[in-house]
């Protein structure tokens, strides 16, 4: 059985004019670019690990879109509720400081606008980049953000504005 360790990563978007724009980070030890995110703390829920991932990583706060079809818990339920990813899946990773060997990221991914994207609230980890859906798929990224970046920028003005 491989080892999993859960992760969140933060899909952020911010307009810019007319036009949005995909915040990505260059990644130092894995190089090229990718959406900010990281390993979920023992201490943490996945969104909040979201939260302090994003804010580390780029300096930036912003709004987290609530997925859909999100259940609500009864009235009179006694324990509060995570908010839910948008998507959770398997990724295979090489071994990293968190682990020696190959294992697998349980990645819950995350929809945020920056409303302010050029105000930081803090120091960035990492430098970060605004890039067009017409650059997404040149930039030295995984497949999978590319794919999931191209369909959310065919969605995220509705999204942001709060249409399904």
């Amino acid at each position: 059985m491989p080892v999993k360790h859960a992760t969140a990563s933060v899909y952020l978007f911010a307009r810019f004019g007319s036009g949005w724009r995909l915040g990505v980070i260059e990644h130092p030890r894995l190089g090229g670019v990718l959406v900010p995110g990281g390993h979920v703390e023992a201490y943490e829920t996945p969104a909040e690990a979201a939260v302090r991932e994003l804010r580390e990583e780029t300096g930036l706060t912003a709004r987290f879109l609530a997925a859909p079809g999100g259940a609500a818990l009864p009235d009179g339920y006694p324990h509060p509720q995570v908010p839910p990813p948008w998507w959770t899946v398997e990724i295979a990773v090489a071994a990293d400081n968190h682990h020696p060997e190959p294992h697998l990221h349980i990645d819950h991914h995350y929809l945020a606008v920056a409303d302010h994207p050029d105000r930081p609230v803090g120091p960035a980890e990492h430098p970060l980049h605004w890039i067009t859906a017409e650059q997404l798929p040149a930039q030295r990224t995984p497949l999978d953000v590319r794919v999931l970046g191209a369909a959310l920028f065919d969605r995220i003005e509705g999204l942001a504005a709060g249409r399904p």
